[in-house]
């Protein structure tokens, strides 16, 4: 009985022995992509015939990491780890969920690969509204009440999600369709955010190009931001409005706040250590943001946004420092395309931003999303 038992764990012992050699030999074929240089939640390896993706919560480190092995379509590689799920590539029809994921197709002309999404709200891109108007691409539904008969006739290689979003994914869950999570609106900066262009073009089969225009978005953006000093006054910013009697404000780590920071400008939660959002009360704000500079406000106003609009809608605004000497910063986001392109476009939300904090340094820039709110109109 000893010697059956020693023989079992020897043989145990050797099979152990050679399933590590065996993945430390597959690690050792692996190398790891060094162009993903600000993006937190994005990890790409290449391998012997497949590239492996893990993608990650930017914000919260020990949150559930997705695996994800690309292969070329057609091709069955070799030794990739059965924790991941294999995606044909390149993705021929693709269903998006969010208006982000839709800003990395139209900045990669990638729009024709996109064949459902679900609202067409707030949607400028003149190719994908004609998809829309065709038929080329269907309106899915909402979230929470998708057409899955819609959706598997429209028969999209994946569907792309952001699972950490409010959503109805659990019914889509079982058509048998990739899901593959994309989570670059997580990302606290944004290259970061716009580095996920990167993904995208991995699943696309279009990489050179996504490299190209990341790496001219990289260059202008690191060119507007050397160009504020240390030298310089920082204003102090104020963002976003009372909804429902609280105030909806992000965190002094978060994407909004770096924006400003690159700007030449402090964010008015600056001390503030999250990076996610959260409400407060008027109060909270008004003891910390009365005395602002400038009011960062972003909203869907249906007619001509102005100060008396604002005063309007609520007495108490008028008492903000912002308000008074009129330096509210505004983006109407029914004329302009903020989500489509904001993401992928982030040194021109960087320009406006100089542009207003600190107008000397870029006196021959064009407003592209905010501008000054100056005039009563």
């Amino acid at each position: 009985m000893k010697a059956i038992i020693t023989s079992l764990m020897l043989l145990i012992f050797l099979l152990s022995s050679c399933g590590e050699e065996e993945r430390g030999s597959m690690q050792s074929t692996l190398i790891q992509d060094e162009s993903i240089k600000y993006a937190r939640g994005l990890s790409i390896e290449q391998g012997d015939g497949f590239t492996l993706v893990d993608i990650s919560d930017p914000i919260e480190r020990e949150a559930q990491v997705y695996h994800y092995a690309l292969v070329p379509r057609g091709t069955t590689p070799q030794g990739i780890p059965s924790e991941y799920e294999v995606i044909e590539t390149p993705v021929r029809r693709v269903i998006v969920m969010t208006t982000l994921q839709l800003s990395n197709f139209i900045k990669l002309d990638a729009v024709d690969r996109v064949v459902g999404m679900p609202s067409t709200r707030f949607l400028f891109n003149p190719t994908m509204r004609a998809q829309l108007e065709s038929g080329e691409t269907k309106r899915i539904g909402i979230e929470g009440n998708f057409d899955t008969e819609l959706i598997m006739a429209l028969q999209p290689d994946i569907i792309l999600v952001s699972p950490f979003k409010r959503g109805g994914y659990d019914v889509i869950k079982n058509l048998n369709i990739p899901l593959v999570t994309f989570l670059g609106y997580k990302e606290t900066t944004p290259l970061g955010q716009a580095e996920w262009l990167k993904f995208t073009a991995l699943l696309l089969g279009i990489e050179e190009q996504a490299n190209e225009k990341f790496a001219r978005i990289e260059t202008k953006y690191n060119e507007l931001k050397a160009l504020v000093t240390d030298k310089m006054q920082r204003p102090k910013v104020l963002s976003g409005e009372l909804h429902g009697g609280n105030w909806y404000v992000v965190g002094g780590e978060s994407y909004l706040a770096h924006q400003f920071e690159d700007a030449g400008a402090d964010y008015f939660m600056k001390g503030n250590e999250e990076s996610g959002g959260f409400y407060v009360d008027f109060e909270t704000v008004y003891s910390q943001a009365a005395n602002a500079d400038y009011w960062r406000i972003a909203n869907s106003y249906p007619d001509t946004y102005s100060y008396e609009v604002l005063k309007q809608t609520d007495a108490r605004y008028a008492d903000f420092r912002a308000f008074k000497e009129r330096k509210v910063l505004y983006c109407n986001l029914n004329e302009r395309p903020f989500y489509e392109l904001s993401p992928v476009e982030p040194e021109n939300v960087l320009a406006d931003l100089i542009k207003i904090f600190h107008p000397e340094l870029l006196p021959n820039h064009q407003p592209v999303f905010y501008e000054l709110l100056t005039l009563e109109r």
